[in-house]
């Protein structure tokens, strides 16, 4: 996920990765009205339900990603933790190929390796992310990993003010450790960061990507990739698992729900919604994936960890903030 609008292209735009789809909205505009005009004056009624329509698809999309973390959680005593990332980069992609029916000609080696690294990323983003599911909670998990595109954006903003953001960020981890991870479990907090660092990377070869391949193209062979490279950790952790029918149906939800459904989402809403208006709201990521970890998974969450959940929101919408502040001022 990606955002490829001119300005939003550039990889300290948002703390958060949007469709790499949306290449093919360029020249759409980003503000009320995509073919210029003003919206209605008065305030209509329907004024205000074509400006809260594309609020509601990201949250909605957000709402299927992390329902969709939760499915899988409730997979892997199944399917395993590589069984589950296999089973969901696997449907994704052959949803993604049905659909889109990208072309496999025509392109240089330069576009080729961008894809390739784009796909590297995105299997990486995943399998860490899937194993750090495994040992703490969903919650936390996506805190942990909304840090790596957080500290991309506040590495390329070189702002003294994001300095501040990443220092408050900084305090959400220290109180989600408690003074020390091994609350948390150590190896599960890893992956969860190694998980952020896949992110960030993802956000940079997916912009790449999306300047290179038509349409949605970019996004459906570098989901190939990903499960190409996923595919032999998955057969040799679950094998013959993943071909029980339950385990394939599950596995395609979870496909559904956290990959080509929050694509298309966030890809209709950005036809109408500004980047870092986008970017701010799905800073909001972690405390969806608490709540669906409470209401799925039955992962309830201290104060400590509410309070440090919350430090790292508000640090991603303040940088997110202060890029799009000091956008607008250079133009």
């Amino acid at each position: 996920m990606n955002d490829q609008r001119s300005a939003a292209a550039e990889p300290a735009a948002a703390a958060v990765a949007v469709p790499e789809a949306v290449t093919a909205l360029d020249g759409a505009g980003t503000g009320p009205d995509a073919r210029g005009a003003s919206a209605p004056a008065g305030g209509t009624w329907a004024a205000r339900r074509a400006a809260l329509a594309p609020i509601a698809l990201v949250v909605a999309g957000g709402l299927s990603v992390q329902f969709g973390s939760a499915v899988a959680a409730l997979l892997m005593p199944k399917a395993g933790a590589l069984g589950v990332v296999t089973l969901r980069l696997v449907a994704a992609a052959l949803i993604l190929l049905a659909v889109c029916r990208p072309k496999v000609r025509g392109h240089s080696r330069a576009d080729w390796g961008t894809v390739l690294a784009f796909g590297v990323a995105m299997g990486g983003m995943n399998t860490l992310f899937y194993l750090a599911l495994d040992r703490i909670p969903l919650g936390i998990a996506v805190t942990l990993e909304v840090l790596g595109p957080l500290a991309l954006s506040v590495f390329a903003s070189r702002r003294l003010i994001n300095v501040l953001w990443a220092g408050l960020a900084l305090v959400g981890v220290v109180l989600l450790g408690g003074g020390g991870f091994d609350r948390l479990d150590p190896v599960g907090a890893a992956y969860a960061l190694g998980a952020g660092a896949m992110w960030a990377a993802y956000i940079v070869f997916s912009a790449r990507t999306g300047r290179r391949f038509p349409q949605a193209d970019g996004l459906a062979l570098a989901m190939v990739v990903a499960a190409v490279l996923s595919l032999p950790l998955g057969v040799i952790e679950s094998g013959a698992k993943l071909t029980v029918p339950s385990t394939v149906a599950l596995g395609a939800a979870v496909a559904v729900l956290s990959s080509v459904l929050p694509y298309t989402l966030e890809l209709m809403a950005l036809r109408r919604l500004p980047a870092p208006t986008f970017a701010v709201m799905m800073s909001l990521e972690p405390a969806i994936a608490a709540g669906a970890g409470f209401l799925i998974l039955d992962q309830a969450l201290s104060t400590t960890d509410a309070l440090a959940i919350a430090l790292v929101i508000g640090a991603s919408i303040g940088a997110v903030r202060s890029r799009s502040g000091r956008t607008r001022h250079e133009a």
